[in-house]
């Protein structure tokens, strides 16, 4: 990949959502120097983050306080920032909602331990990824709707090379060759 500026080879991409559009940029490391990229001092997540829904709220006090700190949600909206750890649980749902569009979900959809047959797992794992297919066919990406449809791929072979809970027992237990 090349630098959008100097066409040089892009070793920094850089993400931005902005009004509900995905912004994907790609510098060199000087060009991004230049852009104050890499200058990650005074760079808040949360406020970019939580910036982005604060005008419509701006000014707009609903009484809602952290009964740990009395932190309001007008605060929290116009800063950001939370004021204690019960402001998570008392805004939550502000957060999960200015999140939520920065990430594929809101559950984190990891590696699980080797052995592990967790079939509601793997299949609940499964699902998401054919709802994150039809979002990438919907979105016309056709390049992530094609590696979602590998990833489905291999997690249905993964599904069906699995033994269930009982065939695992038939195969350990008194089953005679």
């Amino acid at each position: 990949m090349k630098c959008q500026n100097c066409q040089e080879k892009a070793t920094v991409h850089f993400t931005q959502l902005e009004n509900g559009q995905m912004n994907k940029m790609s510098f060199c490391e000087s060009c991004a120097a230049a852009e104050g990229i890499m200058d990650l001092s005074g760079f808040g997540l949360a406020d970019s983050v939580l910036s982005a829904g604060s005008d419509e709220t701006k000014g707009s006090d609903n009484g809602d306080q952290c009964p740990g700190c009395g932190f309001t949600r007008s605060k929290f909206q116009q800063t950001g920032r939370l004021g204690c750890s019960q402001c998570y649980l008392t805004f939550s749902d502000d957060i999960l909602a200015r999140l939520g569009p920065m990430h594929r979900g809101l559950r984190h959809l990891g590696k699980h331990p080797e052995g592990f047959t967790g079939d509601a797992f793997s299949e609940r794992l499964l699902a998401e990824c054919e709802e994150r297919l039809a979002e990438a066919v919907a979105a016309e990406n056709y390049e992530e709707a094609a590696r979602i449809r590998d990833e489905i791929r291999q997690l249905s072979q993964t599904l069906e090379s699995v033994p269930t809970s009982s065939e695992a027992s038939a195969e350990n237990g008194d089953s005679a060759p």
